[in-house]
């Protein structure tokens, strides 16, 4: 990621936000993008949204949403420039190998707009979704951009404190829904939640705000991720990574071999 691009980024002091994310699972960043910036990521993103539509890829999602006010954009690295420079941005990646080590691969990008009205999702845990338990590591994080001030009014999302010691289904209680907490966060900061923090998307109860976040899904090298970027990515797309992205996205035909050094202390 050329640094040119989010100047000063590169020399910014992580260190507690990453003790803390490796301690309790999750952390706010604040002030990754400037408000200004966010917004036009914004623009960006509700075009995106619109051209997902034309190419066939509706934005609600019966199976997720239980209506139209979650507006959801897949695929976003394919959409639009500045969503693979976000996704590599330095003070995410930081965040992502202080966590998951020097060699991951990209899972997943993707949106959630939550309009007003609109309703919450099924409780999860990222890790659950992709492999079976136990999860004893921390095999995953979320980098989640706040493009607009994120509140527990306007759908942020809930999370269950402490929930990513959790190493099985059966660890979840059956009150679990109760614990929930919102990741508040201002316009331009990051929320990184580690693969096994069980959460929800919340509702937005306002009149008039909408709730527009970005879900970056990070993996460990070993696991397979949520979309495959090879089959994902069009020719010209492919042509615009350069061999990090590459790399990261799994785009090659080696995808994550040549990745383990020395003992093997994935498991």
């Amino acid at each position: 990621m050329a640094s040119d691009k989010f100047p000063g980024a590169e020399g910014r002091d992580l260190s507690g936000f990453q003790k803390q994310l490796n301690a309790e699972g999750w952390c706010v960043v604040p002030d990754v993008l400037s408000k200004e910036r966010a917004g036009k990521v914004l623009e960006r993103l509700w075009a995106a949204a619109e051209e997902s539509r034309k190419r066939g890829n509706d934005t609600y999602l019966p199976r997720l949403d239980p209506n139209e006010n979650n507006v959801r954009v897949f695929y976003l690295m394919e959409l639009d420039e500045v969503f693979r420079d976000l996704i590599a941005h330095p003070t995410a990646v930081s965040m992502v190998q202080s966590l998951l080590g020097e060699q991951f691969l990209i899972s997943n990008f993707t949106a959630n707009i939550a309009r007003p009205g609109s309703g919450s999702m099924g409780l999860h845990s990222d890790l659950s979704l992709q492999c079976p338990d136990p999860w004893m590591k921390p095999w995953g994080l979320n980098v989640i951009w706040c493009l607009t001030d994120t509140t527990f009014e306007n759908g942020a999302t809930l999370f269950i404190p402490g929930s990513h010691k959790w190493q099985t289904r059966d660890d979840v209680p059956d009150n679990a829904e109760e614990m929930l907490k919102p990741f508040e966060a201002k316009a331009g900061s990051i929320v990184c939640m580690e693969g096994r923090i069980w959460h929800t998307s919340g509702k937005n109860i306002t009149k008039d705000q909408d709730r527009a976040l970005m879900f970056g899904a990070y993996n460990a090298a070993f696991l397979r991720g949520q979309v495959n970027w090879a089959a994902g990515l069009s020719e010209k797309t492919k042509e615009t990574l350069n061999p990090q992205m590459r790399d990261w996205l799994g785009v090659d035909a080696r995808a994550n071999t040549e990745r383990v050094k020395g003992v093997n202390k994935v498991y």
